[in-house]
């Protein structure tokens, strides 16, 4: 059940901030906005977050201002995995249980992209027709978004090395979301089997209540912490030494913690979630162990979201006008678990995370991965055998500069069937450090778009495994849109 951490479990009532003064050329900001965003889009320049690169500096008042309308708040969702697709589950089930939501697209996770973002939704009075926003921010720019904006709900997920060139050691990541934690002035909601996310608890302001989502124990193997993670190779000889390193060990202080929602049982989609001292199992359109943990978390902070509509002085039902805010909320605020749980089951994968593209009869499997542990998990959730699997590696700024995080990932998992085609900037680097794993690479191709013609080509109906890099992914997706249906990501737009 959630705690309060400052030792009381009474209802509150949703808490709102006063906006800030609005410029005397406010009036003008939809308009200038939309404005550029249209020539941006005409002419092709500036990129998607553009605009709001405009806007913040011609209004640097609206971000605030426009998100402090929203009735029942933002929720805030950063970690270094699974924002995206935990920012889509949260977004999607509110929606599902009778929301008006606002959510920023996939790559629009640094403040100025939301402010685009807004852009495209509110009016041109600067009116947003939404009752909560659920926003994906990076950890470095949600420090700066919290600066402006308070959010009612933080979900904070976890903290892995990634992108060393940007934020260096994971210490420094979790000082980012410690933040964001201080900021939040509802509930914050944490991965209580992470010891850096768990430990910012400590973090949050008197009268924020403090919420965990978490794991049963014997799924916990598939979540080693960053302290945890070595290589099957050097586990393997370190053992044949005498060495014990590397393996695994017990984050016990986890056990003390009590999870709102916990993962209990996984399956080929299917999935348990413990809540409220019951177990509710569901089929699940989402793919890999890692995607069903965030659905825990989604639901932690959706049961946290309802607990205070729930706490509303809300009118009884039969008085109530049909459509309006307060019949979204009454709505909302009496859905039973079972509706909770039915709403996760309907919620789909975000492109490139376990999104699958038919090509030519051969359904294509789109794996992001950026980080130890992403790859890791991709690897753990989706068997090689009987599919043909190909690695895509940039290291472009969105990537990271960085890749020795490659060398951190245990590869050998491949070893039997071999990996078929790797491209991309690194492709070179990528086939060396399987080369270390012993497993055997078919082709390496940097060149994307005529690696993927040879690797979608071959074996005709076989699946097909496509591990790769943001800017890569967003290649492939491009390249495959070329000669398959490819749904529109919303990205670049």
């Amino acid at each position: 059940m959630g705690e309060n951490n400052s030792g009381t479990n009474q209802p509150k009532t949703v808490k709102t901030s006063s906006a800030p003064k609005a410029p005397w050329n406010a009036f003008a900001t939809p308009l200038i906005g939309k404005g550029v965003r249209w020539a941006a889009r005409v002419t092709k320049h500036g990129g998607s977050a553009f605009p709001g690169k405009v806007i913040e500096r011609v209004d640097p008042t609206f971000l605030a201002r426009t998100l402090g309308q929203l009735p029942l708040g933002v929720v805030l969702v950063s970690g270094t995995n699974g924002k995206t697709t935990t920012t889509r589950m949260v977004a999607s089930m509110l929606a599902d249980l009778g929301l008006k939501v606002f959510t920023n697209p996939t790559g629009s996770n640094f403040t100025r992209g939301v402010v685009s973002a807004l852009l495209t939704e509110v009016n041109l009075a600067g009116k947003l027709d939404a009752d909560i926003a659920v926003l994906e921010l990076d950890e470095a720019y949600a420090v700066h978004f919290v600066r402006q904006v308070k959010p009612r709900y933080a979900l904070l997920l976890n903290v892995m090395r990634d992108q060393l060139d940007r934020f260096g050691e994971i210490d420094t990541t979790a000082k980012l979301l410690s933040h964001v934690a201080e900021a939040t002035s509802g509930t914050v909601v944490l991965n209580r089997e992470d010891p850096r996310i768990a430990a910012l608890a400590a973090k949050a302001p008197a009268g924020t209540e403090v919420r965990y989502f978490g794991l049963a124990d014997d799924l916990k193997h598939y979540f080693p912490s960053d302290d945890d993670m070595a290589t099957t190779v050097s586990v393997e000889a370190g053992a044949e030494n005498g060495d014990s390193r590397g393996l695994p060990s017990d984050h016990s202080v986890a056990q003390f913690l009590p999870a709102d929602v916990t993962l209990t049982a996984v399956g080929d989609h299917q999935a348990t979630f413990r809540m409220d001292d019951r177990d509710y199992s569901t089929a699940v359109r989402l793919e890999g162990v890692y995607n069903l943990y965030n659905a825990a978390a989604a639901l932690a902070v959706v049961r946290a979201v309802q607990k205070d509509a729930q706490a509303l002085a809300l009118p009884p039902a039969p008085t109530i006008r049909t459509g309006s805010l307060a019949a979204r909320e009454r709505a909302f605020a009496d859905a039973d678990a079972d509706k909770l749980i039915a709403a996760v089951s309907r919620v789909t994968p975000a492109f490139g995370r376990g999104e699958i593209i038919d090509v030519k009869g051969s359904p294509v499997e789109l794996l992001l991965v950026k980080n130890p542990m992403g790859f890791r998990l991709s690897l753990a959730s989706f068997d090689p055998a009987g599919a043909d699997t190909m690695i895509v590696i940039n290291d472009e700024y969105a990537d990271g500069r960085d890749m020795s995080w490659l060398w951190d990932v245990d590869f050998t998992s491949l070893r039997t069937s071999g990996v078929a085609m790797v491209s991309g900037v690194r492709a070179w680097d990528m086939a060396l450090r399987l080369g270390y794993d012993q497993v055997p690479v078919a082709a390496t191709d940097p060149d994307i778009e005529s690696a993927l013609t040879v690797f979608v080509n071959g074996n005709p109906g076989k699946p097909k495994h496509i591990y790769c890099t943001y800017t890569s992914m967003l290649k492939v997706r491009a390249a495959l849109a070329q000669v398959a249906n490819v749904a529109d990501a919303g990205v670049g737009k």
